[in-house]
């Protein structure tokens, strides 16, 4: 606990994690909604972007946390460089 009130260990990466499996939830469930919802019913339009929706919104999401644990570690390495 001592870590994380005096900043010697990142908190962010490990909220990072949940905050990725959140927005593929989100990707997932708007893709489906792109899929299946609205007046019209079922056509293969809707069920191609709902399908492009999941996908991207998946790759989009991954590419974000991973460059955002990108930063974190390049600060670890920076502090690591520091101490030597």
């Amino acid at each position: 606990m001592k870590d994380v009130f005096f900043f010697d260990n990142m908190l962010t990466p490990k909220i990072i994690t949940v905050v990725y499996w959140l927005l593929l939830l989100g990707a997932v469930i708007t893709g489906l909604g792109f899929m299946f919802g609205g007046f019209e019913g079922f056509t293969f339009g809707k069920f191609l972007l709902g399908l492009v929706s999941i996908i991207g919104g998946a790759v989009g999401a991954r590419i974000w946390c991973e460059l955002l644990i990108v930063l974190f570690k390049m600060n670890e390495a920076l502090q690591e460089m520091r101490r030597k």
